[in-house]
């Protein structure tokens, strides 16, 4: 028998125990942030070798229904929003290879800020003003340190995603945050620029808290331009 052959037997012989321990994860009989049980129960379990219970639990892991790692027994991760997305992770990566694929990420996360801009300004609360004006003050204290600026620059925006109070959107920020972080980091930074994002961030604000969400779009719009100016150089063409 190939190498083939024998892999995509092992796959099989994985695929029932793959599908009864996503029951008890989805259903909570394996409960969320607890270890998974011990590797030699599970083969006693599940009346399976070694090499198939390894199987399982690398597919599950890359489900994000495990947490896997060194000399660790893996945790059990209920799926959430955040946990889907950092599932697909890797994958959307892979994708942005071409300056067109990133641009078309960024064109979604444009339109998506560009509502949540104007669903602060309408509805932002006083708490959510609060911590507008606490993300604007860390991103000013930071304008010297590019490294800090850039973290609270992602809070700040992190803010806006908040707002409405819907978990989706706070775990599409943290994609967003991970899948374009590479091209970020290839960008040059200076306090200078640094600068004019603060003081971008502090216009968004100013029409937030004026409950304009016509200029609070286009200030948010404007800003997001001129990043993408500023950083699709550092893009494969």
């Amino acid at each position: 028998m190939t190498d083939i052959h024998l892999d995509s037997a092992k796959s099989r012989a994985a695929d029932p125990v793959i599908a009864q321990l996503e029951q008890q994860i989805l259903s909570g009989k394996l409960v969320n942030g607890a270890p998974l049980p011990a590797e030699r129960d599970l083969m006693e379990d599940f009346g399976a070798s070694r090499t198939v219970i390894r199987e399982a639990i690398i597919a599950l892991s890359n489900r994000g229904l495990i947490e896997s790692k060194p000399r660790y027994r893996p945790i059990v991760r209920k799926p959430d929003y955040e946990t889907v997305l950092n599932a697909t992770g890797k994958i959307v990566q892979n994708l942005l290879t071409e300056t067109g694929d990133v641009k078309n990420l960024y064109d979604s996360r444009v339109f998506i800020e560009r509502g949540l801009v104007r669903e602060a300004a309408l509805t932002a609360t006083k708490d959510n003003i609060a911590d507008l004006k606490a993300a604007i003050a860390a991103n000013e204290a930071a304008i010297s340190n590019s490294v800090a600026f850039y973290e609270t620059d992602v809070a700040f925006h992190g803010v806006l995603y908040r707002i409405p109070n819907n978990p989706i959107f706070p775990a599409i920020h943290m994609g967003y945050t991970a899948w374009l972080a590479p091209h970020w980091d290839k960008m040059l930074r200076s306090p200078e620029r640094n600068e004019l994002n603060f003081h971008a961030h502090e216009a968004i604000l100013g029409a937030i808290m004026e409950r304009d969400p016509d200029a609070a779009e286009a200030v948010l719009k404007s800003h997001l331009d001129a990043a993408w100016e500023h950083v699709r150089t550092t893009f494969t063409s």
